[in-house]
């Protein structure tokens, strides 16, 4: 039996959140949140806690009520229906797994309260094990598991009623760094395996952008923004995303033309238009490069490299300009060139940036 035979999933459908609104003793978590889930596509949404990304999968769960919107499966008004009428399946941060129970028959629970014949859920229990790599842990409880493995009966367990969406609610985020860029992997596999429509919910900008077709930042209840991956980290629609999503330089600069000059460099703007003015530009680690052929004389963009952060097969280096630092991120083998104490002049590459004014910007580092 194949992967795609043991999930017997239903073609995903399309979900359809409508001006979801929620707010608690006075308190608004949810501000009008308009999503739209293509079928079989997965979404994170991502933002720091309390933006209202939780409360929107616990509205899509069925597990709260809005104060007034809709949530639609394929077409269909689901907003009335308690959590067990919706047909989702849900994992979550905790496993919540039955100690007393093998993985197996963890998995089969679903199954069991909704009167499946015995013969019939050990068997879908024990493919959705196979789906999820744990066939030879059907038999072990979940003392004898590990953190990752514990979570993965958990995904199989969601999976074995065949739902039509699947709810993902920051299901990584107890396990070490490697457990869990492994199971994010797996998750993915998974869920592109079966089809289903997915929402994921997660505060780490690396596991949304590894794992989304289309990432959505949230802040203040509200979606900032909504796209792929790259198109979040490379072009961020507000300031705030420019923030939360990766490392940012904030660089004092003067708006004109459709430009922010920044100590004599001139970059473009992403928002050509805005008014002319003084301004701080967010840029991008990876946009700065380094200089340090020939000689460098003194002048605004000329600095001293004080640290090196190895990264892998990137690093990260800060340059002391002397009245402000920046980060430059580049190749590991191009910032071996760099050691701390090194004369360098910045340059930066001709992406177009977001600016704040003054008044709207946080107290800037560069």
């Amino acid at each position: 039996m194949t992967a795609t035979q043991a999930g017997e999933a239903r073609a995903g459908v399309e979900v359809r959140l409508e001006d979801l609104r929620r707010s608690y003793a006075g308190v608004t978590a949810l501000d009008g949140l308009s999503l739209t889930l293509a079928p079989g596509e997965l979404v994170a949404l991502l933002g720091p806690s309390g933006c209202g990304k939780t409360t929107a999968m616990r509205l899509v769960a069925g597990l709260e009520e809005a104060n007034s919107g809709r949530v639609m499966f394929g077409g269909r008004d689901v907003t009335g229906l308690p959590a067990n009428k919706r047909d989702v399946g849900m994992v979550f941060q905790a496993y919540s797994l039955f100690p007393h129970m093998a993985a197996w028959e963890n998995v089969a629970f679903g199954l069991q309260i909704r009167h499946v014949a015995t013969g019939e859920r050990k068997q879908r229990a024990l493919d959705m094990l196979e789906l999820v790599g744990l066939g030879k842990y059907a038999n072990r409880y979940p003392s004898q598991l590990s953190g990752g493995q514990q979570q993965r009966v958990a995904l199989a367990r969601a999976l074995a009623i065949r739902p039509q969406v699947l709810l993902l609610d920051e299901p990584l985020s107890a396990l070490d760094a490697k457990v869990r860029s492994r199971l994010r992997d797996e998750i993915r596999r998974v869920q592109l395996e079966v089809g289903i429509t997915t929402l994921f919910v997660t505060h780490d900008q690396e596991e949304a952008l590894a794992i989304a077709d289309r990432v959505g930042v949230m802040q203040s209840g509200r979606l900032e923004q909504l796209g792929p991956p790259t198109e979040i980290y490379s072009r961020p629609a507000t300031p705030f995303v420019a923030d939360f999503v990766g490392l940012t330089n904030r660089m004092r600069g003067d708006v004109g033309g459709g430009a922010i000059k920044i100590r004599g460099a001139s970059i473009p703007l992403v928002h050509p238009d805005v008014p002319d003015g003084p301004a701080i530009a967010l840029v991008r680690p990876e946009a700065v490069s380094l200089v340090t052929d020939g000689e460098i004389e003194e002048g605004p963009l000329v600095g001293t490299v004080i640290a090196v952060v190895f990264l892998g097969a990137v690093s990260r280096v800060t340059v002391d300009l002397g009245d402000a630092t920046v980060l430059a991120q580049m190749q590991t083998s191009a910032a071996s060139q760099t050691p701390a104490g090194t004369k360098v002049r910045l340059a930066f590459r001709n992406d177009p940036v977001l600016i704040q004014r003054e008044e709207q910007a946080a107290p800037a580092s560069a």
